[in-house]
């Protein structure tokens, strides 16, 4: 009885001592946040599937996510944006082109088309997405660095060499930056580079097909 005697009597000195500052004197409210910064920095757009999306690796591993740290680490003013979608086919690209250029980039690395191969789709038909995704970032007014995709021996030499030969003749076309085998530079004897998928690259791969990319469009970062 005695600590709540006391407390209450605590309170009622408070009230009593400073009644017109209850009044007179409200709580001040909280000041609002600052608002966000803009990133005024160029956008490169990775416009791809599973291996830009980084399937199968942990948050940040991407080979995307790479290409931003060598950018920052080399003093590159210039901001990634990974608009990889796994298992995305051309056509599935050229549904959701609008978007990608809405965001106005300067740079598109174009990375489509492995899934197309994969499922054996006819190679007129993946040509023709490439090239309309093409004419779209292009007109929108970005520089399309294309890259290239081979396909297991299984799938037969005619089908295989069809097939690498639209991103050869797409980028002599289009005048565009050409990485014939995005994947060129993890195929290694041992594949120690390489998920056991066969297909996607690990960690310390995804990092080596960023410093592929980072060569491939450094001359258009100037």
């Amino acid at each position: 009885m005695r600590y709540f005697f006391c407390l209450a009597l605590v309170f009622a000195c408070s009230a009593c001592s400073h009644p017109r500052e209850q009044i007179d004197d409200p709580k001040p409210s909280s000041a609002a946040p600052p608002p966000a910064a803009i990133d005024q920095r160029k956008i490169i757009a990775v416009f791809g599937d599973s291996l830009s999306a980084g399937f199968g690796l942990a948050n940040g591993q991407s080979f995307p996510d790479h290409l931003q740290r060598k950018l920052d680490a080399d003093g590159y003013a210039w901001h990634v944006v990974n608009l990889g979608i796994s298992g995305d086919t051309t056509e599935g690209g050229v549904s959701r082109i609008d978007s990608a250029t809405s965001l106005k980039p300067a740079i598109v690395v174009l990375e489509l088309g492995g899934n197309d191969g994969l499922r054996g789709m006819p190679l007129a038909a993946t040509r023709a997405n490439l090239e309309q995704m093409i004419a779209a970032f292009q007109g929108a007014g970005a520089k399309v660095v294309l890259a290239g995709m081979t396909l297991p021996p299984n799938y037969g030499p005619e089908y295989i060499h069809g097939f690498e030969k639209i991103y050869k003749d797409l980028a002599e076309q289009h005048k565009l930056v050409l990485i014939p085998f995005l994947l060129s530079d993890i195929v290694t004897k041992d594949m120690r580079y390489i998920q056991p998928d066969g297909i996607h690259p690990t960690a310390q791969g995804s990092e080596i097909v960023a410093g592929t990319v980072f060569r491939s469009i450094k001359p258009l970062l100037q």
